[in-house]
């Protein structure tokens, strides 16, 4: 897939952290809350010493770089275990100072936004030296788009940062803003050290395979170099330079492991912790995952959620007022409860583009497309879409009369729906929406592509009507979303370059109240602005979020503090075994 395109959720890198490190209203409605995240908890002191815990991978990673294109989630996952997070999050996302990294942060201005970082004096990275403003430098130079020499897949707010300097003391770090930047709190996270991001060489080729250094609970001090590991387990241990509350764990072996071969994995007892989603996604049924013995299914809301694109750019679609109707007729509450239901998790449709049911700031704004079968027939009657006389059936055959279609003009109105090869979800899906579609009169068909090619060659090249796909969700919500519903932009010759925005639609106005959010310093006007973007959103209709996406993880009965994390992430050093 091309670099310039957004990735789904699960099969390429997550998107970084960016936007609203603020916290906003509580989540609005009365309906059913989702589950933000489910742990085998328990208090560090009843964690006993020792032992190695074995981490389930999708895949060795190609790189150690989270900046990097081809970076996954276990990219992202070794990272937090062994580099500096300065903000931890908790089950809704909210953003809180990590204390071990730093002592304290300030915004000291407005105009310009400043920001001061106060680093804890105890903080070093594994060859000794403290953590300074010259690795916070560093990354920024790398990351903030000026230079092609570096191969960053994405430059988040570092491109508003106008300098990073050294403050008043030797551990004080003082960031500038060319223009504000509400998401600040999600920038330096995970933080390299210079020696990891100071040049292009070291950024690009240094990073992919080992680190200079490192600086958490575990290191990957052992580890000479990615490529020798040939699918073994990559092996972080106690770092004996950690200056915190010790790992209660003496190692974490994040073992590779396919999605289909991971309840087999934990039955023969190779693995503790493994994340079961995809495994049932393609037809696992959810009692068998259930029922490893010695093990307990954890089950939470993913920060990802199941979307429906609508291509705006081409075909059928194009029409706006042909594109809300299809996408009125589109029942999420039913295709939510078909999903969840059976996993054991609250049905709840997802109303939000921009933010996920368990973040604060949460509202259902999809009443503003005014969704109902009813409403879809009346628009597309109006629009001049109208019902053909069904072909009767052959009796003599006892064939079933064809189910009517809308015509325009003498044409008849069909779409497509892309879906993946091996999701039974997806299959399960796509039968519900052919269902609703087919009752308002719009023929659904589906076509299945292999996730190489789904988005490369169909929906990055806009050949579809309809694609069902997994997104993962803004930590920060907002500025990391603004590409995908930036409004397309004119070229010199008059084509439009879509950028991120697979739908190929957007307008003047979402643009505006999205940049608006993105740059508001106050929470309560940022969460104004960015209801009502998404309100916008709605009535556009590019997409239809359709429920957040199940996280399943299979925990070995013993092990602590690990299991479904939702937006949380791991609290490393606490991780462990307890009765040993």
């Amino acid at each position: 897939m091309p670099q310039s395109h957004p990735r789904p959720y699960g099969t390429l890198a997550v998107v970084g952290a960016a936007a609203l490190g603020v916290v906003l209203a509580a989540c609005s409605g009365g309906g059913p809350a989702p589950k933000a995240s489910d742990l085998s908890s328990a208090d560090r002191a009843k964690v006993s010493t020792g032992g190695t815990l074995r981490w389930a991978l999708d895949a060795e990673p190609t790189t150690l770089n989270t900046f990097q294109a081809d970076a996954t989630p276990d990219t992202a996952l070794l990272a937090e275990a062994v580099l500096p997070t300065l903000f931890t999050l908790d089950q809704h996302a909210d953003a809180t100072p990590d204390p071990d990294y730093l002592t304290g942060v300030e915004q000291t201005s407005q105009q310009p936004q400043t920001i001061v970082y106060h680093l804890n004096p105890k903080a070093v990275w594994s060859d000794g030296k403290p953590l300074s403003a010259a690795d916070f430098a560093a990354q920024w130079q790398a990351l903030n788009g000026r230079s092609s020499a570096y191969w960053t897949a994405r430059t988040d707010g570092y491109d508003s940062i106008s300098s990073v300097s050294q403050g008043a003391g030797p551990h004080d770090v003082k960031v500038v803003f060319a223009k504000p930047y509400a998401a600040w709190k999600g920038l330096f996270t995970p933080l390299y050290p210079a020696a990891a991001t100071g040049t292009a060489d070291a950024f690009n080729d240094g990073s992919r395979t080992r680190l200079a250094a490192d600086s958490g609970p575990f290191t990957l001090s052992g580890l000479k170099d990615l490529k020798a590991l040939d699918g073994a387990a990559v092996t972080a241990v106690r770092n004996p330079h950690w200056w915190g509350a010790p790992a209660k764990l003496d190692a974490i072996a994040f073992t590779p492991a396919a999605p289909d071969t991971r309840l087999a994995a934990l039955r023969a007892g190779k693995l503790d912790v493994a994340d079961l989603s995809r495994a049932v996604e393609d037809g696992t049924p959810v009692a068998q995952a259930a029922s490893v013995p010695g093990t307990v299914l954890h089950r939470a809301s993913a920060p990802a959620f199941l979307q429906l694109t609508l291509n705006g750019g081409s075909g059928p679609l194009a029409d706006p007022d042909l594109r809300r109707a299809v996408a009125q007729a589109v029942d999420r509450t039913a295709i939510a409860e078909a999903v969840l239901k059976p996993l054991g998790l609250p049905v709840l449709p997802l109303g939000n583009h921009l933010v996920m049911a368990d973040q604060h700031g949460y509202e259902d704004d999809s009443s503003a497309l005014a969704p109902g079968a009813d409403n879809a027939t009346r628009h597309l009657d109006a629009a001049g879409w109208h019902l053909a006389a069904a072909p009767a059936g052959d009796a003599a055959h006892r064939a079933p009369a064809a189910a009517p279609v809308r015509t325009k003009d003498g044409r008849p109105l069909g779409l497509t729906l892309l879906i993946r090869t091996g999701s039974a979800e997806d299959v399960q899906v796509a039968k519900l929406l052919t269902d609703q579609l087919g009752r308002i009169g719009v023929p659904l068909r589906t076509v299945t592509v292999a996730g190489d090619s789904f988005f490369a060659d169909h929906v990055a090249a806009g050949s579809f009507d309809l694609a069902l796909f997994s997104w993962p969700a803004a930590a920060f919500p907002v500025a990391d979303e603004l590409p995908l519903y930036a409004k397309p932009a004119v070229q010199p010759d008059g084509s439009l370059n879509n950028g991120q925005n697979l739908s190929a639609t957007g307008t003047d106005e979402v643009d505006q109240l999205l940049a608006k959010a993105a740059a508001a310093l106050d929470p309560s006007e940022a969460a104004r602005l960015t209801t009502e973007a998404d309100t916008r959103i709605w009535q556009e209709a590019p997409s239809l979020p359709l429920f957040q996406r199940p996280q399943l993880v299979a925990v070995r009965t013993g092990v602590a503090n690990a299991g479904a994390f939702g937006f949380t992430a791991p609290h490393f050093q606490d991780l462990g075994f307890t009765g040993h």
